[in-house]
């Protein structure tokens, strides 16, 4: 009931708000029929942000099925993995880790560092593997997605859709219904310490089984978010969230409204059958066979603007490019409003940080601030963050508590520097600007 009363005002508000949040896209599509049941700048491109790791996920399974790699398969860490920016797992350069436990990090923690492992290994090198990836996105029909890395880290060259995204979350349900359940991974062990989902929608929904969270700030705050409840079967995405917890409220809200309208018929595969990714490298092939044919298209069964949608994509094939009618939605868009690093890292267990965060970095950080008011602490990183980009732009915003004669203070840092020179430097910048600071070691 809550959560029902939760949705209800979230809907409540009032529609044709997206022109104020030109980052907004939603679209949600019945994954038993095919049929959409919302779109809203369905296919407008966006920046994925860590969405992309579903991509490298994708590939993770496919290598897996081929026989290729097996869950224990050791993935080497180079230095440029080892050397990516948080979220990561913190692996030294030589290390490895599992394939079993790349792809938990890469769906709970999001680990940065672990999907370039992986494309390293798999592609021969990075720039490779997001050549596989966009040659995989069009063979699974993902005809607006272009990758240029593994983790979704900015770049202006790399982008997708919201229809995409639901297309590439619908194929990795189909194809690999063994692996899929990774996705609905809570926390698990590594070494000594437990990582845990930045997913909150797992805990949030009855029915929600995954799938993936993402963040930087050219996106906002993106998900992708799979139900299956009582037959009815739905994969829907929202993506430019202003927050976290907007993102969440906004997808807990379409799901409510759009499950009751799925269908509990069909079930049958919607998304074209696999085949390898052209361009693989002959040590990546493996078992699979090139593909004699043309890329094929989504296989979407008949259904309501289903026909529109696959005539499209047969005209785009044959070179034309014809925009599918959508159904005009009903459910409101987020309002556009300012939300404050505070608002961000109140929700932070649910996002996929890459440059604002509560997941503690490791390596060094730069402190700037410690107060016995969270909000105070929050409010120093977003002011520093704003009137020193340069310094700490590129750095990861978090707060860390300690007890002081039964008082607990908020540690305002931003960290993530990977040695005590890059903490100082960037210190010493902070100190030009008039800012205090001091480097320490995490």
């Amino acid at each position: 009931m809550a959560l029902l009363i939760a949705a209800t005002v979230v809907m409540a508000g009032a529609t044709g708000q997206a022109a104020a949040n030109p980052r907004y896209a939603a679209y949600v599509m019945d994954a038993n029929t095919g049929q959409v049941l919302f779109s809203r700048n369905g296919d407008a491109k966006r920046y994925p942000a860590s969405l992309t790791k579903m991509m490298t996920t994708y590939m993770l399974f496919e290598a897996m099925e081929s026989g290729r790699i097996s869950a224990s398969t050791q993935i080497p860490i180079s230095a440029k993995a080892a050397a990516e920016p948080p979220t990561k797992i913190g692996l030294k350069a030589g290390s490895s880790i599992s394939v079993d436990n790349a792809i938990k990090a890469l769906v709970t923690r999001s680990a940065n560092d672990i999907a370039t492992a992986v494309g390293e290994m798999l592609g021969g090198s990075e720039q490779a593997f997001a050549r596989m990836m966009t040659a995989k996105a069009r063979q699974l029909g993902m005809n607006s997605t272009q990758f240029r890395n593994a983790h979704g880290l900015p770049n202006a060259d790399q982008y997708t859709t919201a229809r995409d995204m639901a297309i590439l979350g619908i194929a990795l349900r189909e194809h690999f219904p063994k692996q899929y359940s990774y996705f609905s991974t809570r926390s698990f062990k590594f070494g000594k310490n437990t990582i845990t989902t930045h997913n909150r929608m797992l805990s949030r929904v009855k029915g929600v089984d995954g799938i993936k969270t993402g963040y930087i700030r050219a996106s906002g705050f993106n998900v992708v978010t799979s139900i299956q409840d009582n037959g009815r079967s739905v994969v829907a995405v929202v993506m430019g969230g202003q927050s976290g917890r907007s993102r969440d409220d906004h997808m807990t809200a379409l799901l409510q409204e759009y499950l009751p309208k799925a269908s509990r018929g069909g079930g049958a595969n919607l998304v074209a059958s696999r085949r390898l990714t052209p361009g693989t490298p002959a040590a990546v092939a493996g078992a699979f066979s090139l593909p004699n044919t043309n890329i094929p298209t989504p296989d979407f069964r008949p259904g309501a603007d289903i026909d529109v949608q696959v005539a499209a994509y047969a005209n785009e094939q044959a070179g034309l490019r014809v925009t599918p009618q959508m159904p005009v939605p009903s459910a409101p868009v987020p309002t556009a409003q300012s939300e404050t690093i505070a608002a961000v890292q109140q929700q932070a267990a649910s996002i996929d940080p890459v440059q604002t965060s509560s997941t503690r970095p490791t390596g060094w950080a730069v402190q700037i601030a410690s107060s016995p008011s969270e909000n105070e602490a929050l409010a120093a990183l977003e002011r520093i963050g704003a009137r020193a980009p340069n310094a700490v732009g590129s750095a990861t915003a978090f707060t860390e508590t300690y007890n002081n004669k039964g008082t607990t203070y908020y540690r305002a840092r931003f960290g993530g520097y990977a040695s005590k020179d890059q903490a100082w430097n960037a210190c010493n910048a902070l100190k030009r600007s008039k800012i205090d600071c001091y480097a320490v070691q995490l």
